[in-house]
């Protein structure tokens, strides 16, 4: 927690680390900026701070014309936080207002709608609709200012029930009408968007290795659905891959950082085409999970760089991320794939289910030719077309038929100990895979998977043995950062030289033990 006297420091500094977490409202101008507008820092008694965008507009105050203060990264504490709270702001991201409304979104949590507002207004000073508007409002400038769709079918695209709401939520928010708005990047489009296609940046805070992030997804890219390759820029690699959304499909493209780029940059470029515009929103906060976008790299650095064991990493290599997932059904069936195999045999069976049973894109493009399975398809899936031993099939069925019938949910709004007992229910799926799922479907910042192989290589690596109880007393430090530690370790796993010997033994249910041959010490993750 931070009072108003540091929150005032950061923005006398225009500390960026601060982007997202607050903001800050000025009487006498009667707008509100991000901590970091390059504006000159108004004074103390003039000052008024807010948790969200949402209250900030509530209270009256326009968005800030030059720090554009709706576009920065969304605040680390609703992206890890598991209460009420947290799981109601993911769940507003990922559109569920704008498709089910207020009811839909208390009942996805298990609350009366009045109860909901409460504890949003409360918390963040603003409820779910208001929330929700200032999101249709910041997806209602990005589509005027980086296409040429008519402003009718942006109203809608944006979510608004009304081309009226449209207008004077646009004018309220940013003292333009969305004509002014649009006219103000007149000149900086270099060509007009197709409908349906956009470019765009993902904004991120701090430092981020996107090193590390393509290379984790390329290795475990499932043929048909995701790939990477060389980007448009010298250096630059591009993450493709296709999503299957509330409205339609999409093909998603996010461009890394190049050598020359500083890794705190600021966003990564993200071209999407979308067969429904109403998507967008709900896109562009799967993508932002994917790469992990809105954590807080500083806080978590500084805690795991202070650590005897992984001091020296981190300093070496900052701003390695947790990546997320954008659909939790399907990582829920890649991990069951994944037990007990290597990495490129779970991909190559991904990618046979994918062709068996995922829909085909209309319009094909690069090595995008599919859509991943629902669970519903691969709970009826023929044994011939499950390479995989008897136990392991049935508890794929078992789990796909739960995720389809919502007797395990894995959204963005779900409890997690809920979540996590629902899934130890099911035959076959033990601690790994409940840790593996906390950690990358529902965003958990703090999981050790003290039985996985690479924790243990990596834990050999710097000088531990590689046992469950050595990693547990290890990991005490790292919380509430487990979950990046884990990737610290993997990372130490597959360094190049020799590998230490993992100690003999059963893996523990749902674990994966080490693999042999040329991606040793990897495993299927």
């Amino acid at each position: 927690m931070i009072d108003d006297e540091t929150r005032y420091r950061a923005v006398d500094s225009r500390d960026s680390r601060f982007d997202g977490v607050f903001f800050t409202a000025v009487r006498t101008t009667g707008i509100y900026c991000r901590p970091s507008c390059p504006a000159v820092t108004p004074k103390r008694v003039n000052c008024t701070f807010y948790p969200t965008a949402a209250a900030a507009q509530g209270a009256g105050y326009r968005a800030c014309r030059r720090c554009r203060p709706d576009s920065v990264p969304g605040s680390p504490e609703w992206n890890h936080r598991a209460d009420l709270v947290g799981r109601a702001v993911r769940l507003i991201g990922d559109g569920v207002v704008d498709r089910e409304g207020v009811a839909g979104l208390a009942e996805r949590l298990g609350y009366s709608a009045r109860q909901l507002q409460r504890q949003l207004t409360a918390e963040l000073g603003a409820g779910p609709l208001a929330l929700a508007r200032a999101q249709r409002a910041q997806t209602a400038r990005l589509l005027l200012q980086t296409t040429e769709l008519p402003v009718t079918e942006i109203a809608f695209a944006a979510g608004f029930a009304s081309v009226r709401q449209f207008n004077d939520t646009v004018r309220e928010v940013y003292d333009r009408t969305p004509t002014a708005l649009r006219a103000e990047t007149a000149g900086r489009r270099t060509r007009p968007a197709t409908a349906g296609t956009l470019a765009l940046r993902l904004a991120y805070r701090g430092a981020l290795d996107s090193d590390h992030l393509l290379d984790f997804l390329a290795l475990r890219a499932v043929p048909g659905v995701e790939e990477v390759v060389p980007g448009g820029r010298p250096g630059v690699r591009t993450y493709r891959r296709t999503l299957a959304l509330p409205y339609g499909h999409a093909v998603a493209e996010v461009d890394g950082l190049a050598a020359a780029d500083p890794p705190t940059r600021g966003w990564l470029d993200c071209r999407l085409a979308l067969t429904d515009l109403r998507d967008l929103t709900t896109a562009v906060h799967r993508l932002r999970a994917l790469f992990d976008l809105d954590a807080d790299p500083d806080a978590v650095d500084e805690q795991l760089g202070a650590d005897a064991l992984l001091g020296a990493a981190v300093r070496a290599r900052p701003g390695v991320r947790s990546p997320g997932h954008v659909d939790p059904h399907e990582l829920a069936v890649r991990a069951v794939l994944g037990q007990q195999v290597t990495v490129a045999a779970a991909r190559t069976l991904a990618g046979r289910l994918a062709e068996r049973y995922g829909a085909a894109l209309p319009a094909p493009g690069g090595g995008l030719r599919l859509l991943f399975p629902t669970a519903a398809a691969l709970a009826g899936a023929e044994d011939g077309d499950l390479a995989m031993p008897a136990a392991r099939r049935r508890a794929l069925r078992g789990l796909c038929a739960a995720l389809a019938d919502g007797t395990v949910r894995l959204d963005g709004g779900v409890d997690r100990e809920e979540a996590s007992a629902a899934l130890l229910a099911l035959p076959g799926i033990g601690p790994w895979t409940v840790g593996y799922l906390r950690m990358r479907a529902l965003g958990d910042p703090d999981v050790l998977l003290p039985g996985d192989a690479g924790v243990r290589h990596g834990l050999q690596r710097l000088g531990l043995t590689g046992d469950a109880a050595a990693a547990t007393a290890a990991a005490r430090p790292w919380s509430p950062w487990r979950s990046y530690a884990v990737h610290r370790l993997w990372l130490a796993s597959a360094a190049p030289g020799p590998a230490a010997p993992v100690a003999a033994g059963p893996a523990p249910v749902g674990a994966v033990p080490a693999a042999a041959g040329p991606l040793a010490p990897e495993v299927a993750r």
